[in-house]
């Protein structure tokens, strides 16, 4: 539903290439995400849309109200500005006795919304079950079938080709169907199924690479319809005045899973081996599908005409000119962060002279700066507005990156410089994640919802291989330190597609674009 920018020190999450796609946005969606600190894989989302997207967001304190005005506060129980949420307000007395009084806990105020708190456990609880598979399917491909370099890319080309092939395809499809949460319950349920044949086969020992490349494929290929469908039930249960807020529950959420999330994961891995883990990430889709086969909801119209309409969506993106600037930013960001993912870990490794756990445990800790940034985006919007928020947001995600190339010194200098970098960086990504998603939500007429993440899900996954390959062939001619600064550099230049244009103006949300 956003932009979906890349993750900065390592190669994005599920929404950026990972084995198994998460259901964020994402991207077209803020598929943007932090990395897990883990020094040799990927992490995941946006988005990805997969991408979608725990626990709590802890540290979150939406406003409560609407966009530019102050919380309300009272009795309908928005969680004020003061606190995070994991520590709970006093709302009074409830109750007398000894000692003391009963203390109530309250909810942000959509939380308190039955069918939106369902909708955001669905994606929460996949968040976190999406970490686990980003390192157990990676390691039992090494583990388990000997997969080597060639293989890896293999395994994770067939998770990306989905969305290159059939995004455009499955968003003109979706918005001609009336019950798109079906699909999206459909699409969990497969991914469930999916993913528990790979414990069941390795149980048998019949277990094979080519059987990995098929789910990965699979999986990925309803990981697309899960994205496509994903706004218009966002629109369908989030006023316009609460985007924000309810992209900053999410993407809290997907915040806290990439600080917890591979903790867990490695843990699972460790006790249970890499195939058993991958049970829990089949059995998040199932609890994400009974979430939403709970929710009852009036979802919009669907299309009705001849043909798909994949050229009115394309249309859409190109002649809407705030959509244009996002995407076009977003892209620009995504082809350098790309180039720059490609090579960071060959540089920590061999020119900072880092091992694998101390680098894995350094950016691990820089990660939570997700949790902070989402936590300010709100406070952020009502104080500067929605447009000096997503400048902000695209300056504040790459330009942290600078301290990698210029990284030099004793040891504890490096990490120090390396841990600032994911720290602002994971700040500047979840941002730009939750203001982008909401613009790009408000600008797209519900009936082009689907289509619209189609073409820019299709637009961003397709950049990434082209700068990862780029950044290879750079590193290769020039150097990688070199590279690594044009990467850096490059990225900056997304911000000026939004300085020039409508968006750095707007106060609050935009209203839809006529399709």
């Amino acid at each position: 539903m956003s932009g979906d920018p890349a993750s900065g020190l390592t190669p994005g999450g599920p929404t950026s290439g990972d084995a198994v796609p998460t259901r964020t946005a994402t991207t077209g969606g803020a598929t943007g995400t932090v990395p897990n600190g883990g020094a040799t894989g990927t992490v995941p989302n946006g988005g990805g849309t997969r991408t979608v997207s725990g626990g709590g967001p802890t540290g979150i304190a939406p406003d409560g109200g609407p966009i530019g005005t102050a919380p309300t506060g009272g009795p309908t129980g928005a969680v004020p500005n003061s606190g995070p949420i994991g520590a709970g307000t006093i709302d009074g007395p409830t109750g007398s006795g000894p000692g003391g009084s009963l203390r109530r806990l309250r909810l942000p105020r959509l939380l308190q919304e039955r069918m939106f708190r369902r909708y955001w456990a669905a994606q929460t609880v996949s968040y976190f079950g999406d970490e686990i598979s980003t390192l157990a399917l990676p390691l039992l491909a090494v583990l388990i079938t000997d997969a080597g370099p060639t293989q890896m890319g293999y395994l994770t080309a067939a998770a990306l080709a989905p969305n290159l092939l059939f995004s455009l395809l499955a968003g003109a499809w979706v918005d001609r169907l009336a019950r798109k949460r079906r699909i999206m319950v459909l699409s969990d349920v497969g991914r469930a199924l999916l993913l528990a044949t790979i414990p069941a086969a390795y149980l048998l020992d019949v277990l094979t690479l080519a059987q990995l490349y098929g789910v990965a494929f699979a999986v990925g290929t309803l990981a697309v319809l899960f994205e496509v469908s994903r706004g218009p039930l966002f629109v369908s249960l989030v006023e316009r005045r609460d985007y924000v807020e309810a992209n900053t529950l999410i993407n809290g959420s997907r915040g806290l899973s990439l600080v917890a999330g591979p903790s867990i994961g490695g843990l699972l891995v460790q006790l249970l081996t890499a195939p058993i883990a991958l049970v829990a990430d089949a059995l998040s889709y199932v609890w994400s599908a009974a979430f939403l086969a709970r929710m009852r909801t009036t979802e919009p119209a669907p299309v009705r005409g001849r043909g798909l309409g994949i050229a009115a969506g394309l249309r859409f993106i190109a002649g809407t000119p705030m959509m244009r600037a996002i995407v076009l930013g977003t892209t620009t960001v995504n082809l350098f962060n790309f180039m720059f993912a490609a090579l960071f870990v060959l540089y920590a490794t061999t020119e900072l002279h880092l091992s694998p756990g101390l680098l894995g445990t350094v950016l691990g800790a820089g990660a939570v700066g997700g949790l902070f940034g989402a936590a300010v985006t709100g406070r952020l919007t009502r104080r500067f507005g929605i447009g000096p928020t997503m400048v902000t947001g695209f300056l504040l995600f790459p330009a942290p990156l600078l301290l990698v190339p210029l990284a030099d010194g004793p040891t504890p200098v490096v990490l120090g410089m390396l841990f600032a970098a994911e720290f602002f960086c994971a700040v500047g990504v979840m941002v730009l994640d939750i203001v982008t998603g909401s613009v790009q939500t408000a600008l797209t007429p519900e009936t082009m919802l689907a289509r619209a993440t189609g073409v820019r899900r299709t637009i961003n996954y397709g950049i990434r291989p082209i700068g990862a390959l780029i950044g290879g062939a750079l590193g290769a001619a020039i150097g990688v330190r070199e590279a690594l600064w044009i990467a850096t550099v490059g990225a900056l230049a997304g911000v000026l597609w939004v300085l020039f244009s409508p968006v750095r103006r707007l106060r609050e949300l935009p209203e839809a674009v006529e399709a």
